[in-house]
C-alpha cells in the first residue's frame, strides 16, 4: 500500500546495493489506521549501476546506494528524522572513518546534513 507521508513520524529508509548490478531503496512510514500502528510504503526507487560504478567493492556500492537515496528522497528526508537500514554492516563505520579518499569524502560529506540513524539488518 502506498501512503501519504506524515512529517511527524520518523521514516525508515531500507537500501541495498547489487555489486555490479544496481542500487535500490523504499521509503516507508509508520501510520495510524484503525488505532493501530502499520508501516506503509510511500517510494521505491532503483537504478542500474554505471560503468564506472560497477568495479566498485561491496560497501562503497552500499555507500553510493546511501548518497543516491538521500539526493533523490531529498524532499522527504531533509530535515527530517530518519533510520536507514541497511545489510552492510561496515558502512556505518567507513562513514565515520577518517579518509583522505576523494570519493568517500564525498559521500561523508553528502550525508553530514541529514538526521538519520544507521540500523544494520
Amino acid at each position: 500500500m502506498l501512503i501519504v507521508p506524515e512529517f511527524e513520524l520518523p521514516f525508515k529508509l531500507y537500501i541495498d546495493a547489487a555489486c555490479r548490478q544496481g542500487l535500490g531503496a523504499a521509503l516507508h512510514k509508520r501510520k495510524i489506521v484503525d488505532d493501530e500502528p502499520r508501516e506503509g510504503v510511500i517510494c521505491y526507487i532503483s537504478r542500474q549501476l554505471e560503468d564506472s560504478e560497477a568495479s566498485y567493492g561491496a560497501t562503497h556500492t552500499e555507500c553510493l546506494c546511501l548518497v543516491w537515496a538521500l539526493e533523490k528522497l531529498q524532499y522527504y528526508l531533509a530535515g527530517a528524522v530518519f533510520e536507514v537500514y541497511t545489510d552492510c554492516t561496515a558502512l556505518k563505520s567507513l562513514l565515520n572513518m577518517k579518509t583522505t579518499n576523494r570519493h568517500m569524502l564525498k559521500r561523508q560529506i553528502a550525508i553530514q546534513d541529514y538526521r538519520g540513524n544507521m540500523t544494520i539488518i
